[in-house]
């Protein structure tokens, strides 16, 4: 979790107890040391956010503290509404969960008039009939994709066929209907894209690749993205 996002939910913790929150219950809570939920507090105390307590005692938000409200547009709330919305199509269960988490901070800081429009937004997002991965966890291969790990796959093709890779993981494409991952076969040498329903096993390497400062996605990118992973 990012520190920018960890003091936010310390102030939403905070605002949302009915008494005093000790440094340890926060760092249970948001999975960090009791001491950097210290750290934490001097800089929202720094910061004028009027928490008061002190280590080893606890601490509680001042009543009426409210952080300033976000400005959006009625378009830009609808934006909003219908992109997490669409994440339930992806069949990544950490993504979804992140996109839930995204509407209740933006909810919790609008304003009345348009926190009711996100709530309640007349719009309605299929949730799409791509199949779910079974054997291979999404919130991992995102986190190999992200540190430039190989990953090592059993894939069936369209016919049944096995074959065991070791592929380079470069991005995830999301369609209506199918999710695949784009990716450097090592066995064909070439580029290939993995649908992730197919993937018998999966399991990250130590072993790290080279993006080549982004080469590797671009030279993906400019490729038909029905390319067949035999």
């Amino acid at each position: 979790m990012r520190r920018a996002d960890r003091l936010f939910d310390i102030i939403q913790i905070l605002r949302g107890s009915p008494g005093v929150v000790t440094a340890a219950m926060l760092a249970a809570r948001l999975e960090v040391t009791p001491r950097t939920i210290y750290r934490d507090v001097a800089t929202l105390q720094a910061r004028r956010v009027p928490i008061d307590g002190e280590a080893g005692v606890g601490y509680v938000l001042r009543k009426g503290f409210d952080l300033p409200p976000l400005m959006f547009s009625i378009d830009e709330v609808e934006a909003i509404a219908v992109g997490a919305r669409m994440v339930r199509r992806l069949r990544d269960p950490k993504l979804q969960e992140a996109a839930e988490t995204v509407l209740a901070k933006v909810t919790t800081v609008l304003p009345e008039a348009l926190r009711a429009s996100l709530a309640s937004s007349p719009i309605f997002v299929s949730e799409g009939d791509a199949v779910m991965a079974e054997a291979v966890d999404m919130a991992e291969l995102r986190a190999a994709i992200r540190d430039s790990r190989k990953f090592h796959i059993t894939y069936a093709d369209g016919e049944g066929r096995r074959t065991n890779r070791t592929i380079w993981p470069i991005a995830m494409a999301y369609y209506v209907d199918v999710t695949l991952i784009g990716a450097w076969c090592e066995l064909r040498a070439d580029y290939r894209n993995f649908r992730v329903e197919r993937i018998q096993s999966s399991r990250v390497l130590d072993e790290h690749f080279d993006q080549d400062n982004g080469r590797l996605f671009r030279e993906w990118s400019a490729l038909p993205k029905e390319r067949p992973a035999g």
